[in-house]
């Protein structure tokens, strides 16, 4: 199946579980950390991705550019109306609870730490976030490079709430799945509270489109070892990339990594809907 194949899906309930909204910067200032200055990526333009697409639900993730204000991500959120999205937000040690509870009842899900340029939460930071999400069932959602995954594993493995890894790992450069970080993360696997999103190969792949070959092995051997802990995102608006793959190739390239429909099913809407809580 070539990459661009099967670029619409017809699974009720599809979710792309990464994207990013980036507002008129007059009402949505950019963090003095922005590693880049955005693209303009409002709610309009990505419901035109859904409709061609065929996906039914999104998940939306707090970017780099804003820092720890979340009112981009959760006015999207509240756009898009709760049968449809859903936050990953950033919040802090300091957060208070009462903040949780409300950016909670307005659909977020998950707390996110972006760990690389931009960066502006740490890795001290994780386990008292985590604490203070597990008790609404959040997840922590983690990016950084995979190849120091090693020197985390014992820290990550004492969390108290789920764990999502980014982007297949987000291993820079590729690593085939026998080497010592990408069994890290299938060791963490088997504990049963680690997802990964298929997603992104472009940011980390050496070959390229249409195939990013040097990605498939980990991403189907992941899919392998953990079909129901996997999900499925374009990362639009694909933001820092002056080449923007097609997202349509991304839906056919995750088909050409798993060609059982049983399991995309789970993919596109089972795995989402658990994580998420649709």
């Amino acid at each position: 199946m070539s990459a661009s194949e099967a670029a619409r899906t017809t699974i009720k309930g599809a979710t792309d579980c990464h994207i990013h909204i980036y507002g008129p910067p007059e009402k949505y200032p950019l963090a003095p950390t922005a590693p880049y200055p955005p693209p303009l990526a409002t709610v309009t333009q990505y419901r035109d991705v859904m409709t061609r697409l065929g996906l039914d639900r999104v998940i939306i993730v707090q970017p780099a550019a804003y820092g720890t204000d979340n009112r981009c991500t959760m006015d999207a959120v509240a756009d898009l109306g709760p049968d449809v999205a859903r936050a990953v937000v950033v919040v802090t040690p300091e957060t208070p609870r009462a903040e949780i509870r409300r950016l909670h009842d307005l659909g977020a899900r998950s707390a996110r730490f972006f760990m690389m340029k931009g960066a502006v939460m740490t890795w001290d930071m994780l386990a008292p976030v985590a604490r203070l999400i597990a008790d609404f069932g959040w997840s922590v959602q983690l990016q950084f490079n995979g190849r120091e995954l090693p020197d985390h594993e014992h820290s990550i493995r004492r969390l108290p709430c789920a764990v999502v890894f980014d982007h297949i790992g987000k291993f820079i450069d590729p690593v085939i799945p026998d080497h010592p970080a990408a069994k890290t993360l299938f060791r963490l696997l088997e504990g049963g509270r680690v997802w990964v999103k298929a997603s992104a190969p472009y940011e980390t792949s050496r070959e390229g489109p249409p195939f990013y070959e040097d990605i498939e092995p980990m991403a189907t051997a992941l899919i392998r070892a953990a079909p129901d802990r996997v999900v499925w995102a374009t990362n639009w608006p694909h933001g820092g990339h002056k080449m923007k793959p097609d997202d349509g190739s991304l839906l056919g390239l995750m088909r050409r990594w798993c060609p059982d429909l049983k399991i995309q099913l789970k993919i596109l809407v089972d795995n989402p809907s658990r994580l998420y809580e649709f």
